[in-house]
């Protein structure tokens, strides 16, 4: 059985979550990009954030916590069909117990332990390498990254410009991480077209109304809800969102 995903890291951990309690997977696969055919044996997982916890804890329990941290940056590698290697991951550590992520030379880890390296080092690049153009008092900074990894360094640049208003464009995936006032969010940006800086600040101030005018209300404060790409209870164990550096 292949299971089908919305591209969300609860959504995989729901699939997995199948995989142990409805029927084995045969591949987890994100659904926008699934190649059907007429053979094909597959089911639309619906995302659902109390399976995907079990999963998680599962893993810290029986695994261990290191295991997860790893798990979470391979999922945001840009590595093609990155969830079955994850999945056989975490078969294995299941199986094996925390010495599993220092087995680098099995088959069942290498792949996942690459992944993350790749998706780690990328980011300590760019927090080193990402500019910001000051646009009418909004920070702003566009970038093409290999991975996922807007979420990762947005984190610690709210935690640098703490009292700044900012905003993190990922041109390749369309999407943009926006901050203010202590809390972030990662939104669709694929209605951004970019040519020259005049453009740049229109766009800039289209997202700015458009999102922080609803973030503003006083009802709708809650930083949990902001961490969409990153639920709060993954990023307690991931170690840059705990030693941010200043």
């Amino acid at each position: 059985m292949d299971y089908l995903y919305d591209g969300s890291f609860d959504g995989f951990l729901t699939c997995v979550y199948y995989s142990y309690k409805v029927e084995k997977a045969t591949g987890i696969y994100e659904e926008s990009s699934y190649q059907h055919s007429i053979i094909d044996n597959y089911k639309v997982v619906n995302t659902d954030s109390n399976l995907s916890g079990i999963v998680y804890d599962a893993i810290e329990k029986k695994i261990s916590k290191e295991a997860m941290h790893i798990i979470f940056y391979a999922f945001l590698s840009c590595q093609d069909k990155k969830e079955n290697y994850i999945l056989n991951f975490i078969e294995f550590g299941f199986k094996k117990g925390k010495i599993a992520v220092d087995m680098y030379s099995h088959d069942s880890v290498l792949p996942v332990r690459e992944m993350y390296t790749k998706v780690s080092r990328e980011e300590h690049g760019f927090l080193g390498l990402l500019r910001f153009s000051d646009i009418d008092g909004i920070l702003y900074a566009k970038y093409n990254p290999d991975n996922n990894i807007t979420a990762l360094i947005t984190e610690h640049f709210a935690d640098r410009y703490k009292y700044e208003k900012f905003i993190i464009h990922d041109e390749k995936r369309k999407i943009a991480s926006i901050y203010a006032n202590g809390c972030w969010e990662i939104i669709d940006a694929s209605y951004i077209n970019i040519d020259d800086l005049t453009k740049d600040e229109v766009m800039v101030h289209q997202l700015w109304k458009s999102y922080f005018t609803t973030l503003a209300i006083e009802e709708r404060k809650n930083p949990n809800l902001q961490f969409q790409k990153v639920p709060a209870r993954y990023r307690k164990n991931i170690v840059e969102f705990n030693n941010i550096i200043s």
